[in-house]
């Protein structure tokens, strides 16, 4: 999912549901930044705790460190069943994403991540309200403590994205997006304004690069 944060600072936000990474890149010709939650750069042999930035990613967010999944290794990225991967730290809910992180793989170059970043909503909500998020997303409590941490932010656009995002959890069909698919999509709206101000923290500070030369890195 798509929020245009130009169009937010200006008028009111917009929201796209887009079913392929491709389509988010048809779009970028008019887009400053995009944040995305999903690993850009793999190592090439799986590692214990994964990449450097899923590991400091984890260490920032304390009691929601589980949220932050270890990313295949190159080398299981084409598994096509659970036991190919199993024993490698690829968890059920990475596996199940498994052709999103192989299409934006596919396409991503170097070039590409001066304009692309992978961020984490969690990160995002941790530097909204300066704290981790207590409830898990996918509970009610966890929807309200999110909603709550967009609608105190600033800048003021934020505020009206809360508003958007507050509609869209009583209006948008649960087959099309799941609810805590619209609260992240709101947060990594603020990390990508925050990259395009040059506000944001990356992890590492210095981070290795993978067999294509892709940063392994996470923004917030």
């Amino acid at each position: 999912m798509l929020v245009d944060t130009q169009r937010a600072r200006a008028h009111r936000p917009e929201i796209r549901v887009c079913a392929r990474f491709v389509e988010v890149l048809a779009l970028s010709g008019n887009l400053t930044v995009i944040a995305v939650d999903v690993p850009i750069g793999l190592l090439e042999k799986p590692q214990r705790g994964g990449r450097f930035c899923d590991q400091e990613a984890r260490h920032l967010l304390g009691r929601r460190a589980s949220s932050v999944f270890s990313p295949p290794s190159r080398q299981g990225l084409q598994a096509e069943n659970y036991a190919e991967v199993r024993g490698q730290g690829l968890t059920r809910q990475a596996f199940g994403i498994l052709p999103k992180i192989r299409e934006v793989d596919r396409l991503m170059t170097p070039r590409l991540q001066a304009k692309v970043y992978e961020a984490h909503p969690e990160l995002a909500f941790r530097t909204l309200t300066g704290h981790p998020m207590r409830f898990n997303k996918k509970t009610a409590q966890g929807r309200r403590e999110r909603l709550r941490a967009l609608e105190q932010a600033r800048p003021g656009w934020l505020k009206r994205l809360s508003c958007s995002v507050a509609s869209g959890l009583k209006f948008l069909p649960r087959r099309q997006v799941a609810p805590d698919d619209l609260l992240d999509a709101a947060a990594l709206a603020y990390t990508a304004l925050r990259i395009a101000k040059k506000e944001a923290i990356r992890i590492p500070s210095y981070p290795p690069q993978d067999g294509k030369g892709l940063r392994m890195e996470i923004w917030y």
